[in-house]
């Protein structure tokens, strides 16, 4: 299984009223390096286009990351694709792939943040059609030099090559999912890697939708070894999980009762935050052993998972216990998971 973690560029950790943007992307490096250096297998950068985040060009991040890095896989996470050009979006990762030696992935997804439609003049009205028709102009770009390609939201293109081509054969495209059936089985109609966002609740509940992306796929004809699940949390390392979850909780309470008053939610109690963190929970913050063994479980209730990755800059922890949840995922959680 790969580890790996997540991030939104994140301007609001820590002390980040005492922070430029200038010191918060350069932290942001420092983390992407350290993960490299420690044996984390992947890490991605997401898309969001609001103050307080710093991820709106996304492979930009991911390219200066690139030329820090030696063998750490540089993803999206995700990129909003009904809100974007597919030939941008492929140009802009196969140069990541050619400056980062073949190490670029892309996740893409309709975005649960909606910024960016109105933002780059699309129609919220087309937020599925958007993406079904991207989708598909994005995969034909990827498998061939040359497209012809015609469809309801962009200009037609004939016969036209698209450069430069990435340096893997076949650049990664992961479908980046939250709890819609037909996103799961769209992925597997199409033989794309799932990479599923479980923020809340208990993630055995979505073991009936990885079923209809696993059935999906087999139906299309797909073999179960391409039909990759990736699961992807919010989550934090501390040498103890009584340590883990005092410099947590604060933080993420304080983000998700924002976030509630958005969105209609009710806000975090410490009796809501304890039940997302026990044994069944979304939460994967603890000690290493808990959190190896969470992952584990989490890993067989979705009947085998291929990656995971932290979502962890945005619960107001600093930077330096962000570094030290690094390396404490680098040294003791991966080789625990790897003990199985």
């Amino acid at each position: 299984m790969e580890i790996g973690i997540d991030s939104f560029a994140s301007a609001m950790y820590g002390d980040h009223n005492m922070l430029s943007s200038v010191d918060v992307m350069e932290q942001l490096l420092q983390r992407i390096e350290l993960a490299d250096q420690a044996g984390l297998d992947v890490f991605g950068i997401g898309e969001h286009h609001k103050k307080e985040f710093l991820d709106s060009a996304t492979a930009v991040i991911l390219s200066a990351a690139a030329a820090r890095t030696k063998r750490i896989r540089l993803s999206s996470a995700v990129s909003v694709l009904s809100a974007a050009d597919p030939v941008r979006v492929y140009q802009s990762f196969a140069t990541l792939d050619l400056i980062s030696k073949g190490r670029a992935e892309i996740v893409v997804g309709r975005g649960s943040s909606i910024e960016a439609y109105p933002l780059f003049g699309f129609n919220l009205n087309d937020y599925d059609e958007l993406f079904k028709e991207k989708l598909d102009l994005l995969l034909q770009i990827r498998d061939n030099e040359f497209v012809t390609w015609s469809g309801k939201f962009r200009p037609s293109i004939n016969n036209l090559p698209v450069y430069p081509r990435a340096l893997q054969e076949k650049l990664p495209v992961w479908l980046g999912v939250g709890g819609t059936p037909e996103s799961f089985i769209r992925a597997g109609s199409l033989g794309l890697p799932l990479m599923v966002a479980v923020i809340g609740g208990q993630t055995h509940r979505f073991r009936p939708l990885v079923d209809l992306y696993r059935e999906a796929g087999k139906a299309a004809g797909y073999q179960p070894e391409e039909l990759k699940v990736g699961l992807h949390s919010p989550g934090f390392a501390a040498n103890t999980t009584e340590k883990a979850i005092e410099e947590y909780y604060p933080g993420y309470a304080e983000l998700w009762t924002k976030l509630g008053l958005e969105r209609g939610w009710p806000p975090v109690t410490k009796a809501k935050f304890d039940g997302l963190i026990d044994d069944l929970g979304v939460l994967v913050v603890g000690g290493p052993e808990r959190i190896a063994d969470k992952i584990l479980r989490h890993s067989e209730s979705l009947g085998g998972i291929s990656r995971f990755t932290f979502q962890m800059d945005n619960a107001g922890l600093t930077h330096t216990q962000l570094m030290t949840a690094i390396e404490l995922i680098g040294a003791k959680v991966i080789p625990l998971i790897q003990k199985g």
